[in-house]
């Protein structure tokens, strides 16, 4: 249900316009007069599903879940990406916290890399170097962990985590917090959008210019841009929803 409602805030943020310029994908949001981004971004979360079906049907009996693939596989590859967040979002969350927003996480993590890497490959452009798709999952993100703040903590609990430890700075540090609270969502969105879109750019310039092996070190540098964009805004999502969740002591010292 997380991960249907994630991709419905992104699918209905797009413009209503398609861009300009050959892509694959561009007669089809010519066509139905929306955004290439939202066309693109719906293209990847439908592999996705695919590929989340494929693992599913894989794994589907004991001894396949537990026994893995021989060599490299697809399997391997995507368990592997699972082991390294659940890994990260034990040392930042905990066992038991992490148990329960893990789907989460992988999802988001998943989703934005491969909507992130798709602009490294010639005729598509990266949903994510739009400002309305990344806005979509910072707005995503910040309504989610208040959401669990609040479920967890009850409303009073979740606003004394505005108020920090000592009674008399209380009005300040509400101020304070709740700045740096509003401008989650902003610095999530431009942040990624802003690397995602510097990254396609380059790589856009030295293509047009040289279009043989020149580009592939760029191609190289994509890829790995993806990821730590990726990497950093999941990880940013484990410590905003782990300090939501987390119990703290609020007794004036």
């Amino acid at each position: 249900m997380r991960s249907v409602l994630l991709f419905a805030s992104i699918l209905f943020s797009a413009p209503a316009f398609a861009s300009g310029g050959f892509t694959w994908l561009g007669g089809i949001a010519h066509g139905l007069h929306i955004h290439e981004h939202t066309i693109t971004y719906a293209f990847v979360c439908s592999l996705l599903l695919i590929g989340g079906i494929i693992y599913r049907a894989k794994a589907s009996s004991v001894d396949a879940a537990i026994v893995p693939d021989k060599g490299i596989s697809f399997r391997n590859i995507f368990e592997s990406f699972g082991e390294f967040l659940y890994n990260l979002a034990v040392s930042i969350m905990g066992e038991k916290e992490t148990k329960k927003y893990f789907t989460l996480i992988v999802t988001l993590f998943m989703v934005i890399f491969f909507n992130n890497v798709i602009g490294v490959i010639p005729g598509f452009l990266p949903p994510t170097d739009n400002l309305n798709t990344t806005l979509a999952m910072g707005i995503f993100v910040f309504i989610y962990y208040n959401y669990q703040g609040i479920r967890v903590q009850g409303l009073v609990g979740h606003i004394k985590h505005f108020l920090g430890p000592v009674a008399f700075l209380a009005p300040l540090m509400l101020v304070i917090e709740l700045i740096s609270h509003a401008v989650r969502p902003i610095s999530l969105g431009l942040r990624l959008k802003g690397n995602m879109e510097g990254d396609h750019l380059v790589l856009s310039i030295f293509s047009d210019l040289v279009p043989y092996i020149v580009p592939i070190p760029f191609y190289a540098l994509g890829i790995f841009v993806s990821f730590v964009q990726a990497f950093v805004f999941t990880l940013l999502t484990m410590i905003y929803i782990g300090s939501a969740v987390e119990h703290h002591d609020h007794e004036a010292h």
